[in-house]
C-alpha cells in the first residue's frame, strides 16, 4: 500500500455498511428506498395536476353554474315569501287612494238614511274610490257634520276620494232615479214614480185627467199612452207636474221622430202601440199592427171592423188577467171593449214604447185579419187570412192550454 495520499492506484479499504435507523439492517433501507430514477407515486397523486378532457372541463363548469343560479333563485323565492307575508300583515302595497276624477261613467244610488261610513263602503265595492276609511276622512275634512243626500249620482270608477266627495256633494249632481218597464198601466207607472221621488202618489193621481195641462190633444181621455216608458233621473225637487212632463215630452219625442204630428193619427199609433204590446211579442209587432189597420179599413170583412183584444176589454174591466165572461164580452158600456164596440177604443190602454210606436206608425203590409199566440212560454204566435183557418190555430193554443194545466187561466 503507497503511502501516498494521491496515489490512484493504491486499494482503498472498503467502508463499514451503514445501520439504517429502522434497525432493520442496512440492506433492506437500501433495498426500500427509491431510486432516484423512479419518483414517488405518492407525492405524484398529490401535487400533480388532473388532467380533464375539455367535455369534462365544461360539463363541471355547467354544474357550478346550476347550482349558483339555483341558489340565488331559492334566496330571492324565500325573501318574495317573506315580502308577501308581511306586507298582507301590514297592508304596504295596499292602494290607499286613486288620483283624478276617475274613469269609467257609473251610476251610484244613495239610500234614504244611509250613514257615510256605509256610503263608503257601497263606493268600495262598486270600484269608485280605492279605500272606504280614506273617503271617510277625505268627507270629515272638508264636510264635517254635513250628510249626502238620498238620490242617483253620476260618478265614475277609480275617482280620488276628494274628486269623489266634491261630485257627492254637488247638489246639481243628485237625482232621483226611476225606471218604468213597457206593458204597464198609469196606475202602476203612478207607484214607481212615488217610491222613486217620494212624492205622493195622490199628486200624480190628480194630474191624470189634466191633458191640456201638458199639452195632450184634448180626443185622450187621461195622461194615458203618455207616459213613456224608460229610465229617468229626475232632478231631487221635481215636483209631479215637471216629472210627467218629462215623460210626455219623449213621448212626443218620439212620435215626431216618426213622422206623426197630426192629434189624431198620434191618438192612432199610441192606442194601437199600446194594444199590440199587450197582444204579442216585439218581433211581431208590425204584422199585428198591419193586420189591425186592415180590420178598421175593411169594416165589411168578416171582422166587421172589430179588433177584438182582450187586453183592451179587461182594461176597461180594471182588471190585468186576460180572463172575461161572455157577458162581459157583449158589454157596450165597457167603452176599452173592442169586441162590443167597432174600431179603436176610447184610448191607448198603456205607454207604448219606441219599438210598438214605430210600428203603429208604420205597419208591415199584409193579408192578415186574425192572430193568436200558440204557445205562452215562448211566445209563437200564428197568424190567418180568414176565420177557419184561425180556428185551427185556436185549437193549437187550447191544445197548449190543455198539456200547460193553470197557464191559460
Amino acid at each position: 500500500m503507497s503511502d501516498d495520499p494521491y496515489d490512484q492506484s493504491a486499494p482503498r479499504r472498503p467502508e463499514a455498511p451503514r445501520e439504517s435507523s429502522g434497525g432493520s439492517g442496512g440492506l433492506g433501507s437500501l433495498l426500500d428506498a427509491p431510486s432516484s430514477r423512479e419518483p414517488s407515486t405518492g407525492l405524484r397523486g398529490v401535487f400533480e395536476h388532473e388532467e380533464l378532457t375539455p367535455e369534462q372541463m365544461k360539463r363541471r363548469r355547467r354544474r357550478g353554474r346550476v347550482s349558483l343560479t339555483t341558489a340565488i333563485a331559492l334566496f330571492l323565492l324565500a325573501g318574495l315569501i317573506t315580502v308577501s307575508v308581511l306586507s298582507s300583515t301590514f297592508g304596504w302595497f295596499e292602494v290607499r287612494d286613486y288620483r283624478g276624477e276617475g274613469k269609467d261613467p257609473v251610476t251610484f244610488s244613495v239610500s234614504e238614511g244611509a250613514t257615510t261610513g256605509q256610503i263608503a263602503v257601497a263606493l268600495e265595492q262598486q270600484g269608485v274610490v280605492a279605500d272606504a276609511e280614506t273617503f271617510v276622512e277625505s268627507f270629515q275634512e272638508e264636510h264635517a257634520g254635513d250628510f249626502i243626500q238620498p238620490g242617483e249620482y253620476e260618478l265614475r270608477t277609480e275617482m280620488s276620494s276628494e274628486a269623489a266627495v266634491g261630485a257627492l256633494m254637488e247638489e246639481d249632481e243628485a237625482t232621483h232615479y226611476a225606471a218604468v218597464a213597457q206593458t204597464l198601466r198609469m196606475s202602476d207607472v203612478f207607484g214607481i214614480l212615488s217610491e222613486s221621488t217620494g212624492i205622493p202618489v195622490e199628486e200624480f193621481e190628480a194630474l191624470e185627467e189634466d191633458t191640456g195641462a201638458f199639452g195632450i190633444p184634448a180626443r185622450f181621455p187621461t195622461l194615458e199612452g203618455w207616459l213613456h216608458p224608460g229610465e229617468y233621473r229626475f232632478p231631487l225637487d221635481a215636483s209631479a207636474e215637471q216629472v210627467l212632463q218629462t215623460m210626455v215630452d219623449r213621448t212626443r219625442a218620439t212620435l215626431e221622430d216618426n213622422g206623426i204630428t197630426d192629434e189624431d193619427r198620434a191618438f192612432e199609433v199610441l192606442t194601437i202601440g199600446s194594444i199590440i204590446e199587450f197582444e204579442v211579442q216585439p218581433e211581431h209587432y208590425d204584422i199585428v199592427a198591419g193586420a189591425i189597420e186592415n180590420r178598421l179599413e175593411n169594416p165589411d170583412g168578416e171582422t166587421s171592423g172589430f179588433i177584438q183584444s182582450d187586453a183592451s176589454v179587461t182594461y176597461g174591466l180594471g182588471r190585468k188577467s186576460y180572463d172575461f165572461s161572455e157577458e162581459e164580452r157583449r158589454d157596450e158600456s165597457n167603452r176599452y171593449n173592442t169586441f162590443a164596440n167597432p174600431g179603436l177604443p176610447v184610448g191607448p190602454i198603456g205607454s207604448p214604447g219606441d219599438a210598438a210606436i214605430k210600428a203603429a206608425a208604420d205597419p208591415e203590409e199584409t193579408d192578415y185579419y186574425f192572430w193568436v199566440t200558440v204557445d205562452l212560454e215562448t211566445g209563437e204566435t200564428k197568424f190567418a187570412e180568414t176565420y177557419a183557418e184561425h180556428l185551427e190555430n185556436v185549437e193549437e193554443y187550447n191544445q197548449w192550454c190543455s198539456e200547460n194545466e193553470g197557464r191559460c187561466g
